[in-house]
């Protein structure tokens, strides 16, 4: 194959090479617009993976990388002076210059043309006799801006400002270090990569930036004020620019995440930072860069390719392959991004919690993973929440950590998340079905029980078979289930209560499929407004000012038989386009009186009940309200900033803990899944209101729940779906934490004693 490849970094280079080696008869030409010896970067961090990638594909240029890396174990977090140092996180990093150079060296040795200082073209058709043109120029390549619509394109721009910078301090450790200005925080990422230079990347908000005056300083004037700013860091070394042709404050960049919907036209090609980015807060650009070019390279070691549809066949492959591994980065990387981007949520953070949520912010390193790495500093920060959490012992995890709300206080962080069983009679009574379903969870150890949505009224059940609180005679089963729970757990029970609104009148689900299917000879239903939660589903009629006094008066009643019943505690549903939701939700609230149109208005009915059911609820027992925290559609809905005020209003009126949930006020709602894919909204709100919260959603494993909790994205953690499928799925995650406070029923002890030494020979079996 004859193949130009427009631009000459470690993209390109490392696709010529691969290329060359598989098949010495290709000509390769690389086009770079630069002289061989210019760069404008520092260091590139790489991974153990990423170098045994290298070698498997070139062990000559792998061996000559290698011996030029500067290795680290320890990531160094440093606010204001003080430092929290974490070890086992094996780093390798080389100064971007002397890798270019190995590339260059090694592809020039196999026959890879070298055209330096050239300016190159983006038109495909001045690259003629080639049969491959492989656009590798970058994160502003010209290719593929020339081609953007075919590209579909996405250039995310983000808001923090940073500069990068190197220096001759070198770093033990990968540094984040943080320092306070009267206008913000700035940080730095610092690495060592040589024997004599460390990458310096400064960073800080766009505030912060503008405070300082850094938009009217020429590019040495800033450096100046890093260099006071870091002093004690810098051991009296400068920081240094290798961009002294850039005037003012060019200097300063703000990331640009790029996405592309597709990575090929024709016989052309996308490659590395051309085709995506990730922030550098997590140093995997050119890992992609790299891996992209050995994958290229594979799917074009075939005969055959200069057949019809071959070549695009080829390509395709390349692409599908490759995007799998850059979204997973990616999302990583966005989660870092916004990490850095709302730091000032964190910084107030003691230093131990502080670390903890760095170290963890892209969800790429989990709670357990720590622990491999660097065990006796999991184990402080471990120690650190728990006595700061007033807990009794040192020793336990986080999700063991008893939880104190008013004067209930929770053996654990573990919450049994409210999920509709529909196993109630057609009159709304719980039955048998009911105690062994809750009995059985909380014999499986779980912190706190939630009821599913018990209903305030007949007409406000979401079906004909789910359970109510709107006739005393409903109390007495309900009774009966705490009454078992608290004589045989250390579980705690919280009663949900709602009215299902538009949602309401649907069938009950058969064999679990079938969810909001109105009846077919449905009650009648309200809502906030005549709308639909589906096409083709049910018009309520928009509830007058007299239904809302009723049905206020209806949630008091409920939480006075809540109370009656034996609950610990009481949680409202104002999420999932129920009644409550349907008010503060503009995309169900098209009212033209005073409780609609702006957020304030729309919250004042639901407000109302709040502050209503507080009144009668006691005060030593708390009381929760779940919300969805976006309508996952875009701007005509709830957005995450709208869920920060709405939390700040519940809060004010008594609320104790935010139950964060999201979606489902709608079903054209396109909702972004993933793993704890809606905690980053608990976090948000835990962390700007200063509310409790739980986080609920995709969260699977004690794992997941240790991480958040440890972080401060939550207080609570909801368990779903896991368990349905596992009644005992605290008593496992204790077991497997050797966590001597669980409380473990008498009749369930050898069982979860024998659990708890099978997870102990695997974990030793693990550190063998």
């Amino acid at each position: 194959m004859r193949i130009a490849c427009i631009g000459g970094g470690p993209a390109g280079l490392y696709f010529a090479i691969a290329m060359k080696l598989r098949n010495p008869a290709h000509h390769i030409a690389v086009f770079e617009r630069n002289r061989a010896g210019d760069t404008f970067g520092w260091g590139v961090v790489f991974s153990d993976q990423t170098l045994a990638n290298l070698t498997a594909t070139d062990p000559v240029s792998a061996k000559t990388i290698a011996d030029s890396f500067a290795h680290w174990d320890d990531i160094a977090t440093t606010v204001d002076g003080a430092t929290s140092t974490s070890s086992g996180h094996g780093f390798i990093g080389i100064g971007r210059k002397h890798l270019l150079q190995i590339l260059q060296a090694r592809a020039g040795e196999l026959g890879v043309e070298l055209h330096f200082e050239h300016e190159c073209s983006s038109d495909p058709a001045d690259y003629p006799g080639y049969d491959l043109i492989v656009a590798s120029d970058g994160v502003n390549s010209a290719v593929r801006t020339r081609f953007a619509e075919h590209f579909e394109v996405d250039i995310d721009v983000r808001r923090n400002k940073f500069m990068w910078l190197g220096t001759h301090q070198l770093f033990d450790a990968f540094a984040f270090i943080f320092e306070p200005t009267e206008h913000g925080w700035v940080w730095a990422h610092a690495y060592r990569f040589n024997a004599d230079t460390s990458t310096f990347i400064v960073e800080c908000s766009p505030e912060t930036w503008a405070g300082l005056g850094f938009e009217n300083m020429e590019q040495e004037e800033a450096i100046a004020f890093c260099e006071k700013l870091f002093a004690r860091h810098l051991g009296g070394h400068r920081l240094i620019s290798n961009a002294a042709h850039l005037r003012g404050s060019a200097n300063w960049l703000n990331f640009r995440r790029v996405s592309c919907g597709r990575w090929s036209r024709g016989n052309l090609v996308l490659l590395g930072d051309a085709a995506h980015t990730a922030h550098f807060s997590i140093g995997s650009g050119t890992k992609l860069a790299l891996e992209d070019a050995i994958k290229l390279a594979e799917v074009l070691d075939r005969p055959g390719l200069d057949a019809p549809d071959a070549l695009t066949a080829a390509l395709a492959e390349y692409e599908e392959e490759r995007r799998t591994a850059v979204l997973r980065i990616q999302n990583a990387a966005r989660n870092s991004t916004e990490w850095f981007e709302d730091v000032d949520r964190y910084i107030g953070f003691a230093l131990p919690q502080f670390a903890y949520a760095l170290l963890t912010r892209s969800q790429r390193i989990s709670h357990e993973n720590l622990r491999l790495r660097d065990p006796a500093w999991l184990e402080g920060t471990e120690r650190w929440f728990r006595k700061a959490e007033g807990a009794e012992e040192a020793a336990g995890q986080p999700l063991f950590t008893p939880y104190r709300l008013r004067d209930v206080t929770l053996p654990n962080r573990v919450v049994m998340a409210p999920m509709l069983t529909y196993m109630a009679d057609t009159e709304g009574f719980a039955g048998d079905r009911h105690l062994v379903h809750y009995g059985a969870r909380a014999l499986g150890g779980t912190g706190l029980i939630i009821s599913e949505m018990l209903a305030v009224s007949p007409e406000g059940r979401a079906t004909v078979v789910c359970p109510g609180l709107w006739d005393d005679r409903q109390v007495a089963m309900w009774h009966a289930i705490n009454t078992f729970i608290h004589a045989n757990s250390d579980s705690r029970t919280c009663a949900q209560i709602g009215h299902a609104g538009a949602r309401a009148a649907c069938r009950a689900p058969e064999g679990g499929r079938g969810y909001d299917v109105p009846l077919d000879d449905p009650w009648p239903i309200l809502s906030a407004s005549a709308r639909a939660w589906k096409p083709g589903g049910l018009i309520p009629a928009e509830a007058s000012i007299e239904d809302l006094a009723r049905i206020r008066d209806d949630f008091v009643a409920a939480a006075r038989r809540a109370h009656d019943a034996g609950f610990d505690a009481l949680e409202l549903h104002a999420g999932h386009g129920f009644l409550l939701s349907s008010f503060i939700t503009p995309i169900m609230n098209a009212r033209g009186d005073a409780l609609g149109s702006d957020l304030a208005a729309r919250m004042a009915w639901p407000l109302e009940v709040v502050r209503a059911v507080r009144a009668v609820w006691p005060h030593s027992r708390p009381l929760l309200v779940r919300i969805s925290a976006t309508d996952w559609s875009g701007e005509r809905g709830i957005q995450p900033a709208d869920a920060v005020e709405i939390a700040r209003m519940l809060k004010a009126e008594g609320v104790d803990l935010v139950d964060v949930s999201a979606g489902e006020t709608n079903a054209l709602a396109k909702p972004v899944y993933g793993r704890m894919f809606q905690t980053p909204f608990a976090d948000r709100i835990r962390n700007e209101v200063g509310v409790p919260v739980m986080a609920v959603g995709n969260i699977e494993d004690a794992d997941q729940a240790n991480s958040i909790l440890l972080a401060g994205r939550a207080d609570l953690i909801g368990i779903g779906r896991p368990h349905l499928a596992n009644p005992m799925f605290t008593l496992h995650a204790a077991a497997k934490a050797a966590e001597a406070r669980a409380f473990v029923p008498a009749a369930v002890r050898p069982g979860y004693e024998q659990m708890a030494r099978a997870e102990a020979k695997l974990a030793e079996a693990l550190r063998a």
